[in-house]
């Protein structure tokens, strides 16, 4: 096999689209560093695997020997990316974008080899722009080709609104490619439109096109959804580690060779041998989901918290124990206690609407004992001292202040 064949076969594991694989081919025998480009929004500021997914890919063309260019879009994200999105994102303010981008690298660099990183922000040559150059950027671009995104599409013939700078997204990602003279950009599959718009601007300005690889999106612990905050079914990279083990757990078998080929940092020949393992039923998913969840805590926290969150997991889960490091909280109290409103306070639910959720769906317990559907008001008695349970991984002891 020869270089550019191994190197291929690294690269398109776990990958959606290559486009045009042949261009790849073509700029990996001529045996010089690729520019790998990933362009970043820093519109939230912590991340979740999911998130970690194309730095994963970019750490594997880091171990090949290319460059790779993390962009951070402090400008861009004045715009908003409109991928996926069926209405205007709200702006952010750039002390939002600033405050979440420094997060944003301090992570990213969990993943990534610092030494073989440019960091760049997109406002270093977009910002210089003036309305001449937009101008003239824009003639390289039609409406109609920029209609052709599928949210953009769907959107226009629904009726709902598209401001005029959401149009101007695409075109300036697409710069940052030119400014930056990527061989390669990575995106997830929603943004394969913005890719190939950054190629074709490129060619139009005299400059070899990079290549689009694109990666799917990661479905979240429920199996269903992309992971995503919004939906509750992420697995944050900064979560405590026995939460990150529990999480992991709780994934559907099919996802778990899914989740070691995006997710981890075993060679594809191990992710191999694990897929062929499960499917001749060799292995036994709950113990090959055992070593995901260690893989991916030793990842983000160290070997260490591995073995320490799988104690954990099981003296909840096999043992049906409450963690021996209970947080405790010291709270303000009469003879009675709103549920919901305390849940929230002491961050077992996010809102008081979730915690009512939580107790009609049978998920709080007090002491291993569960609380009725519909019981929201109970006696200061019956809750102090006492191991609150959410759902299957979250605990709380509360006390009188």
């Amino acid at each position: 096999m020869s270089a550019t064949d191994e190197q291929m076969h690294v690269i398109k594991s776990g990958i959606a689209d290559l486009v045009p694989e042949a261009d790849l081919v073509k700029k990996l025998d001529r045996g010089r560093p690729l520019r790998v480009k990933l362009g970043v929004d820093p519109t939230a500021p912590d991340l979740h695997l999911g998130h970690a997914v194309p730095l994963r890919k970019l750490r594997q063309f880091q171990d090949l020997g290319h460059t790779v260019v993390l962009i951070i879009g402090d400008f861009t994200a004045l715009i908003g990316d409109p991928s996926g999105r069926n209405s205007t994102r709200p702006p952010l303010s750039m002390e939002q974008i600033n405050t979440n981008a420094e997060t944003y690298i301090c992570q990213a660099f969990k993943i990534l080899d610092p030494a073989k990183t440019e960091l760049r922000r997109n406002s270093e040559w977009l910002s210089a722009l003036d309305f001449e150059d937009i101008l003239r950027l824009a003639g390289r671009f039609t409406v109609a080709r920029i209609l052709e995104r599928d949210d953009f599409a769907k959107r226009y013939a629904a009726g709902q609104g598209i401001s005029l700078h959401e149009l101007l997204y695409p075109m300036a990602q697409a710069y940052d490619s030119v400014a930056v003279q990527a061989d390669i950009e990575l995106g997830g599959t929603d943004q394969l439109f913005n890719l190939l718009a950054g190629r074709e601007l490129m060619e139009k300005s005299g400059i070899e096109p990079q290549v689009c690889l694109t990666l799917p999106l990661l479905e979240g612990i429920d199996g269903v959804q992309k992971m995503s905050k919004s939906y509750g079914n992420y697995v944050g990279l900064t979560e405590d580690p026995a939460e990150k083990f529990g999480k992991i757990m709780s994934i559907p078998d099919d996802l778990i060779v899914k989740y070691f080929r995006l997710c981890t940092t075993l060679s594809v020949e191990q992710v191999d041998t694990i897929e062929a393992d499960l499917i001749s039923g060799a292995a036994h998913p709950n113990l090959v989901k055992r070593r995901l969840a260690s893989e991916i805590v030793a990842l983000y926290d160290s070997p260490e918290a591995a073995v320490a969150a799988e104690v954990a997991f099981d003296r909840v889960f096999k043992q049906h124990q409450a963690p021996e490091d209970v947080s405790e909280f010291f709270v303000e109290h009469g003879n009675t206690v709103h549920l919901p409103t305390l849940l929230k306070e002491i961050g077992l639910a996010s809102s008081s609407s979730e915690a009512r959720r939580l107790i009609d769906g049978g998920g709080l317990r007090l002491d291993g004992k569960p609380v009725a559907e519909g019981t929201y008001d109970i006696p200061w008695s019956e809750v102090d001292g006492s191991v609150m349970q959410a759902g299957r991984r979250r605990f709380a002891r509360v006390r009188a202040k």
